[in-house]
């Protein structure tokens, strides 16, 4: 059986940067967020009681993710429902990839990991740090949001501190080199620990 990692991580914290290197030590990836684009794209499995729930969001064939955005600003109530659709269909995607991989450790990179009370399933979490200022320099840098959206977010999301507290590894992503040094001796302790077993 393979090792389950959970990697997490709040917004501009190079979560995704960090994913790729465990991905270059010969772990296998698996993307929350690009679950959730498989499930709504066209045939996804969410399409068809998404289209049932809410008809106005599906476009082409598939769930048009700014029509969801407009329906939940609308309708405060409509998030619950629509992860009590969505997060099964995740975790299911999820048990699949598991089942299908050959890879010793699987990462699951998971953004709201602690949120959702995943972290239960997972042999060990991994957590990506870096401070406060720089994880707003590296946000705004990408000029995608203004500085009001990225404080929503980041008032939604588990403060960062809490998220290290709880998690078994933390991985400072002050730079690559240093991120880097960091998930090979995460994932030299995981095969470690694996052959002990």
């Amino acid at each position: 059986m393979s090792f389950a990692l959970g990697l997490t991580g709040s917004i501009g914290m190079g979560k995704s940067t960090t994913a790729q290197m465990f991905v270059d030590e010969g772990c296998a990836l698996w993307d929350a967020d690009a679950a959730v684009h498989r499930l709504y794209a066209a045939g996804g499995a969410a399409v068809a009681p998404m289209s049932k729930a809410y008809p106005d969001a599906i476009e082409d064939e598939a769930v048009n993710r700014n029509a969801l955005k407009k329906i939940i600003s609308n309708d405060p109530e409509a998030l619950k429902m629509i992860e009590s659709i969505v997060h099964p269909l995740v975790a299911a995607d999820r048990a699949a990839f598991r089942q299908s991989t050959a890879a010793d450790i699987v990462v699951f990179d998971i953004p709201l990991l602690f949120e959702t009370g995943g972290d239960a399933t997972m042999d060990a979490v991994a957590c990506v740090s870096v401070s406060a200022d720089e994880q707003k320099r590296r946000v705004m840098e990408r000029g995608t949001m203004s500085e009001a959206q990225f404080e929503q977010i980041r008032s939604k999301q588990m403060p960062n501190d809490e998220k290290c507290a709880r998690s078994d590894f933390v991985i400072v992503t002050d730079t690559l080199d240093h991120a880097r040094a960091q998930v090979q001796d995460i994932v030299r302790q995981i095969r470690a620990g694996m052959s002990d077993a």
